[in-house]
């Protein structure tokens, strides 16, 4: 494993504001910074009661600001949202602002409902158009050509390194045909893992982004003192998911030991989808970030978390980093 990295939602906790959670996210990034984790990203979602990242390039900037070495992107931008040329010239400025720092992941699922997806792109297309979208994307960060029709400025010649994310077949054999760095959202989508990393590997051809495959798999990371106490802070990520899934969106709840609201049958299925996880003691944690490592050999690991408590979450993903750190080759 060469790096471990972190996902973050931004999420408004109960009780708090999307002022609160990205005051919090640049506080985390602040210390995730100290820490030795190697990128900070932000996911763009939209309509979300609980999540403060919609405007996602404004926040990157916002963490950016805060912190001076770290690199910090998007996991992701939700592609089929955004025109490319307009994506290229707020990453294009990001990374003009902060040199050699900035990252764009890209997705293609609208990182919302269909009613929410209409009023973003407002002309639905039945065409999938993301492999197109992606190359010209590319084109818009490539080395600059006086004499093109279209340019991104800023944005051309700045090199912005594009990932390609998703949780299916679809993306491993994108990034794979195209030569761009994988990240698979095993945090939330587990299922294809295996299948999605090895079909990358092998598939895989080199490019002028990239000369090797560079797989990173995210890991649902929640740890504290004691195993009781992991699980009970987890709660609140389980609620919220599970309200999701029912159609009742909203804040991250506080932690809870009863979660007799969710039926039976969603609470086991949220717990299989969020089972790429590593939630516990450090010593818990420490084994089941070495058994998902071992089987699944990422090039990165992405850890994420949504806590309610901004003082235990710094200190999860504090306990993450010591105990991840000890495995960077």
């Amino acid at each position: 494993m060469k790096h471990f990295s972190l996902l973050d939602l931004s999420p408004i906790p109960e009780g708090g504001s999307a002022a609160d959670a990205l005051a919090n996210s640049r506080d985390l990034a602040a210390h995730a910074e100290g820490w030795g984790y190697h990128r900070f990203w932000l996911a763009e979602h939209h309509n979300m009661p609980g999540i403060a990242s919609a405007a996602t390039a404004v926040a990157i900037g916002h963490v950016a600001a805060g912190t001076r070495r770290i690199r910090v992107g998007a996991g992701g931008i939700m592609l089929p949202n955004h025109a490319p040329l307009q994506v290229a010239e707020a990453f294009g400025t990001l990374a003009t602002l902060f040199p050699g720092r900035i990252d764009l992941g890209l997705g293609r699922a609208p990182g919302t409902d269909m009613a929410t997806a209409r009023a973003l792109r407002r002309h639905m297309e039945a065409s999938d158009r993301f492999p197109e979208d992606v190359v010209e994307l590319l084109g818009y960060f490539d080395a600059p050509e006086p004499q093109a029709r279209v340019r991104a400025i800023p944005g051309e010649g700045t090199g912005v390194p594009v990932w390609i994310l998703g949780s299916s077949l679809y993306g491993a054999q994108l990034a794979a045909w195209l030569g761009l760095p994988y990240a698979f959202a095993s945090h939330f989508a587990p299922d294809h893992l295996e299948e999605a990393a090895e079909t990358y590997r092998q598939t895989f051809r080199p490019s002028q982004w990239l000369e090797a495959p560079h797989f990173m798999m995210a890991v649902g990371l929640c740890a504290a003192a004691t195993d009781a106490e992991a699980e009970y802070l987890r709660s609140s990520q389980v609620l919220a998911f599970a309200r999701l899934r029912l159609g009742r969106p909203g804040p991250l709840p506080r932690p809870t030991g009863d979660l007799s609201e969710v039926p039976g049958a969603m609470l086991a299925e949220v717990e299989r989808v969020l089972g790429c996880a590593a939630v516990g003691s450090p010593d818990t944690v420490a084994r089941q970030l070495d058994a998902l490592i071992a089987r699944h050999r990422p090039d990165e690991v992405m850890v994420t978390g949504m806590i309610h408590d901004h003082a235990a979450r710094l200190e999860s993903h504090r306990i993450g980093a010591e105990i991840l750190a000890a495995r960077v080759a």
